[in-house]
């Protein structure tokens, strides 16, 4: 028998119901829109833009939301220290592996071998306009500016490091104080991160209108002749990150027994858009929740995963050994042993300050190009062309790396429910939308005649036995306590 075909009912169905199904369709939407109406490229960039700004404006809030719950729900800060410890032990040796995988595959390769660029011929000062002038930030610096200057500065640059930190120091506070003390301040956190996580859905909505604008607009301004000139440099980077993110997933097996494909499976829609928009901050909230229904804890989720958008850029890390020595290689720059270690180590420290500076990536390249002192700093231009074309690569690889960190910590500090997160990643439990879900961690079982998951729960299902406990006087609590009221003298009974 001929395969069934989806019928028009069906298929508007799926675009009507799935994030993945529509961002998917103007993906390719995007594309076509750009290569055929290159002209038209500026004109549909605000709708990426202006996503992209929307989300931002949340996710300063809602980490400090999470980690401060998280903090004072563990009711442990010693605990979450170990946790802090143990995710930046995780991120160093993940990055480092990450810088000395894409060196070998770029000696083994010679991507840009046979070039011969004449680095004079380059447009330096298109470099400058990249990265607008600026510079990385030393190793002093970089711990000064993760320190808040301003509680409320702290928020409006969106700075997530000083987010982080106030939130510790908040979370600390509560701890110390406890709950007798301050008993309006946590409920009303909860209740604050439950009204973003609201906005967050509502924002998402618009998520397939902001891939329509990115890819129109990556297509349009930079073609896609670019892969032809570029062609060896661009799979061999995508290969690499494509090998370590096998590598991610061995590790995440030996772990944790979790699967890394079934995660991405778990996690399409938020891959397919960060994929589309070229960020991974439009997707950090939509992970949080499903991180934290995966069976993460909170604490554990809203510290690992922030802190690895600044420390653990695996994509990056990637891109800029492979891009270094592609340099040297295109430039006929022979380097040594010697000085591809003092890129490794150039390279780790270079690569913790990237996050939120823009044109961070020909910085620390260029960073990198002064410390071995035998390549122009003009050569960095040779990557301009390509660096767009790189973005999706990064992003997923950044990402990913980032959440199978915060399975492999919470394992490894015992803060991960093994069996609920293998339930949620074969399909058992639905992800729910948590501005819609009291309970967040609700579950919802696939249906008893195995054709899918269930649809979402009925009002019955999320406000259990409401009706029972109305009346007051069923309630054998309410009983007994008036039962002991009346027994009591009179003054203990005021």
């Amino acid at each position: 028998m001929p395969p069934s075909v989806p019928s028009p009912r069906r298929v508007a169905r799926i675009l009507r119901t799935s994030l993945f199904a529509q961002v998917a369709c103007a993906l390719v939407l995007g594309i076509v829109v750009g290569r055929l109406w290159p002209d038209t490229a500026t004109t549909f960039q605000p709708l990426g833009d202006g996503f992209v700004r929307l989300i931002k404006t949340v996710i300063s809030p809602l980490v400090f939301c999470v980690v401060v719950v998280g903090i004072a729900k563990a009711g442990n800060l010693k605990a979450f220290g170990r946790i802090g410890l143990k995710a930046l032990i995780w991120f160093e040796v993940a990055s480092t592996a990450a810088l000395l995988l894409g060196l070998i595959a770029a000696n083994v390769v010679s991507p840009g071998s046979g070039m011969n660029v004449d680095p004079s011929k380059l447009d330096a000062s298109a470099v400058d306009g990249k990265t607008g002038g600026g510079s990385l930030p030393s190793t002093s610096e970089f711990v000064l500016e993760a320190l808040p200057q301003s509680a409320v500065g702290a928020f409006a640059e969106n700075s997530l490091l000083q987010v982080l930190v106030l939130a510790c120091l908040v979370g600390a506070a509560l701890l110390h104080l406890g709950h007798t003390k301050v008993p309006a301040i946590l409920p009303a956190i909860e209740q604050a991160q439950e009204i973003i996580f609201a906005i967050v859905a509502f924002v998402m909505k618009l998520a397939p209108l902001a891939v329509f604008g990115a890819m129109v607009h990556l297509v349009g301004e930079y073609g896609l002749g670019v892969i032809e000139t570029y062609g060896q440099l661009i799979i061999l980077c995508y290969a690499v990150a494509a090998l370590f993110l096998v590598l991610l997933s061995v590790a995440l097996k030996l772990v944790t027994g979790l699967s890394l494909w079934k995660f991405v499976r778990y996690t399409r829609e938020e891959l397919l858009l960060a994929l589309g928009t070229a960020s991974s901050e439009t997707v950090m909230p939509r992970m949080m929740q499903k991180l934290r229904q995966a069976g993460a804890r909170d604490d554990a989720v809203g510290l690992v995963l922030p802190t690895g958008y600044s420390f653990n850029l695996d994509g990056a890390s990637i891109y800029l050994s492979i891009g270094t020595l592609f340099i040297a290689q295109a430039v006929g720059v022979e380097l040594s042993l010697g000085q591809q270690i003092t890129v490794i180590l150039v390279l780790m420290l270079t690569s913790k300050g990237m996050a939120g500076v823009p044109g961070s990536a020909f910085l620390a390249l260029s960073a990198t190009a002064s410390a071995l002192g035998v390549i122009p700093a003009g050569a960095v231009a040779l990557l301009l062309g390509v660096d767009r074309i790189m973005d999706s690569m990064r992003v997923v690889t950044n990402l990913l790396g980032n959440c199978v960190a915060v399975f492999a910590v919470s394992r490894w500090e015992g803060a991960l429910d093994i069996e609920r997160a293998k339930k949620m990643l074969n399909g058992e439990i639905a992800f729910v939308e948590e501005d819609t879900e009291s309970v967040p961690k609700a579950e919802v079982p696939v249906r008893a005649d195995g054709g899918g998951k269930s649809e979402e729960p009925t009002a019955e299902a999320r406000v259990p036995a409401v009706e029972e406990a109305e009346d007051p006087a069923s309630d054998p609590t309410v009983s007994e306590g008036k039962a002991a009221l009346a027994k009591a003298p009179a003054g203990e009974a005021s």
